[in-house]
């Protein structure tokens, strides 16, 4: 997830080098032609290219929006799983006895929760490094789950089921915690409902080829023959580089869970919970947020 206001030129560069370049080409192409089709190129008309340049504005803001709703939900729901993580502990602390190490052992499951919901969206299934936050005989049942965030809420909800059998949670607050737990639940099947939705790929495809043929079109019009070719040159460029630009930004928007620097910053955000939770029960925090200033983005 981009942090920083300010983005790299370089950064733009590796992601619309690809389409610059074909550009560049087209135009060169362009500047050439009328040397050799004179004749047929002088009844090409300016109005296909704009009418190609109304037509894409309309696909792009289009797709811009319904990428940009998608980014924005996921982001919804990853503040939904903030509040709730902070919810459990303060309802773990109120309702049982502040002696319990059950206060613990729920909590750090919470903290690992959080990591692991983020790297199963992410499709990365590594957790050998959040064993700390398990027992040993938990971690070896919950490493061979297919799902591993949903595993780990089984676990906090059995583990609840048994306090309440054991009197050491009474009916009220018994419902209160599970209730935190099943909207837990809601927001990890939100998440994966947006993870498993593809965005139609043929509005991308469709999208890009009508931007090269708006440029194709553009720099073939007798109208748009300028009488410097590096002027002529450059307006192509600049145009199609900002059609190019806000349809990779859609593209990159509609996939918020793709691990790219574009995408909901769920490590940065399971990283605050931890800090939050070790927080509220009085432990120390060696592993800070990733905050840097010198850092572009964060995944």
């Amino acid at each position: 997830m981009i942090i920083k206001s300010r983005i790299p030129v370089s950064y733009l560069f590796n992601e619309l080098k690809i389409p610059l370049l074909y550009v560049c080409l087209i135009a060169s192409i362009s500047g050439l032609l009328p040397f050799f089709f004179q004749s047929f190129l002088s009844d090409i008309p300016i109005s296909i290219a704009t009418t190609l340049g109304i037509a894409i504005s309309i696909l792009l803001s289009y797709m811009m929006n319904q990428s940009y709703e998608r980014w924005w939900e996921a982001r919804k729901i990853w503040g939904e799983i903030v509040n709730d993580s902070r919810t459990l502990v303060i309802q773990l602390k109120m309702y049982l006895n502040a002696n319990t190490a059950n206060i613990e052992a729920l909590s750090y499951r919470q903290i690992a929760w959080n990591h692991c919901l983020g790297r199963h969206l992410r499709k990365t299934r590594s957790i050998e490094d959040l064993q700390k936050w398990f027992s040993e005989e938990e971690y070896k049942d919950i490493k061979e789950k297919g799902n591993i965030p949903l595993a780990i809420l089984s676990l906090q909800s059995s583990t609840i089921a048994k306090l309440y059998h054991n009197n050491e949670l009474d009916k009220f607050s018994q419902i209160q915690i599970e209730e935190t737990i099943a909207r837990l639940t809601a927001s990890m099947g939100k998440c994966e409902r947006i993870k498993n939705t593809i965005f139609p790929p043929i509005y991308r495809y469709g999208l890009h080829s009508s931007i090269y043929l708006f440029v194709i079109f553009l720099s073939l019009s007798v109208a748009f023959k300028l009488q410097h070719f590096a002027l002529e040159f450059s307006i192509l460029v600049i145009v199609s580089i900002v059609f190019f630009f806000l349809e990779k930004a859609a593209f990159r928007m509609q996939d918020p869970f793709e691990n790219i620097p574009t995408d909901t910053p769920v490590t940065f955000i399971a990283e605050k919970i931890e800090s939050d939770i070790l927080e509220m029960l009085g432990k120390e925090n060696n592993a800070s947020p990733q905050t840097s200033s010198r850092q572009f983005y964060v995944l």
